[in-house]
């Protein structure tokens, strides 16, 4: 089945996502964040050892099931081509900002999305940097960027993240190598079948319906083409009444809880790293785990990227804290962006510049 091909089919993939994410959340995902693909990263990459911080380790099975669930549909359905292309390092480094820009905001594109629908003003500010940065990635694309056309290759190259995925699943069910918060978010999960399962379902209607928060914008800044961004409204209003009915629904910047901040500009600056940086990927992080999924080996570098980012955020402090109650006086503390994390992401940026810039230098001559 073709979900692409028409905007209801598009907004019932929406509102698929919607309910698989609300569902986590009500069995136990942590509040405001359900399924982010940033945090559920780090937590996996913590989970793996890659980093230390230990109230965010726990093999997240929604990724996992992300991927398999992409593999399994697009074999079923025979659009799995195992391809690759070129610039695998440029790949790497995208994959990194992807995860840097996002964990300074506290969330993926993604997660952005479903704190909007609970309110969270700050996502909404943050939605303005969003956009800025798909549309400096559009420029880029006017101007001639491009990393490269893909070109099908040996299918067990695909089949090595898949593989990888699957090995990280068996080592979560089956031993007790890979570590796991007792407390924080890494400790707050739906139970792991049901994570896997929503992951699979996530996973094969995102593959099918191409669903992309980067794209999405990107398609109507380039061909005004509003198809894709069907998938998000359907998505967001299946969270909104969600949180409506469950007294999630609150809106302010400063909501303990939540797993935000409130530096205005840091958000705007996070998420515009991001944005520029999944236009020049190809994709948003979500869809860059779907096109793994599917075979292509060039999205598998840029995941790799992301663990990496990822780890990189909390090993030498990168990564914000969100605001919170403290536990003895009951006062409410303000989340915060360390000046680690600032210059990361200025750097971020200057880097995705740097990218588009040599790119095209290296076309003219």
């Amino acid at each position: 089945m073709n979900l692409s091909d028409s905007k209801k089919k598009l907004a019932l993939a929406g509102v698929i996502c919607g309910v698989v994410a609300a569902c986590l959340t009500w069995f136990g995902n942590p509040a405001n964040m359900a399924f982010c693909i940033a945090c559920f990263i780090r937590d996996t990459a913590g989970a793996l050892g890659l980093h230390s911080a230990e109230t965010v380790q726990y093999a997240r099975p929604e990724i996992i099931g992300l991927v398999l669930g992409a593999f399994i549909i697009s074999v079923a359905t025979k659009e799995y081509r195992s391809t690759a292309g070129s610039s695998p390092m440029v790949r790497f480094v995208l994959g990194m900002i992807l995860a840097i820009g996002s964990l300074v905001f506290l969330g993926c594109p993604l997660r952005m999305i479903i704190r909007m629908s609970a309110g969270d003003l700050n996502a909404w500010v943050a939605l303005i940097g969003f956009i800025l940065g798909v549309g400096t990635g559009v420029f880029a694309l006017k101007k001639g960027f491009s990393l490269g056309r893909a070109h099908l290759t040996n299918r067990v190259s695909g089949g090595i993240l898949p593989a990888l995925m699957l090995g990280v699943l068996i080592l979560a069910l089956g031993s007790s190598l890979l570590k796991s918060s007792t407390s924080g978010p890494g400790s707050m999960h739906a139970p792991i079948l049901l994570s896997l399962a929503g992951g699979l379902i996530f996973g094969a209607v995102a593959q099918k319906s191409r669903m992309c928060f980067a794209g999405s914008i990107r398609d109507v800044i380039l061909m005004r083409n509003f198809d894709l961004l069907t998938i998000i409204g359907g998505f967001f209003v299946v969270m909104l009444i969600f949180n409506i009915a469950t007294g999630r629904f609150v809106p302010a910047f400063d909501t303990p809880g939540v797993i935000a901040h409130s530096e205005h500009l840091w958000n705007i600056l996070g998420m515009y790293a991001v944005g520029f940086a999944a236009v020049l990927a190809g994709g948003c992080p979500l869809r860059q785990l779907i096109l793994a999924g599917q075979g292509s080996s060039d999205s598998a570098v840029t995941v790799l990227g992301m663990f990496a980012g990822a780890a990189a955020a909390h090993n030498f402090g990168l990564a914000a804290s969100g605001t919170a109650l403290d536990a003895e006086t009951q006062e409410l503390v303000a989340g915060t962006v360390p000046m680690n994390g600032k210059v990361a992401v200025i750097l971020c940026i200057i880097v995705c510049f740097v990218i588009a810039f040599m790119n095209k230098r290296s076309e003219g001559k």
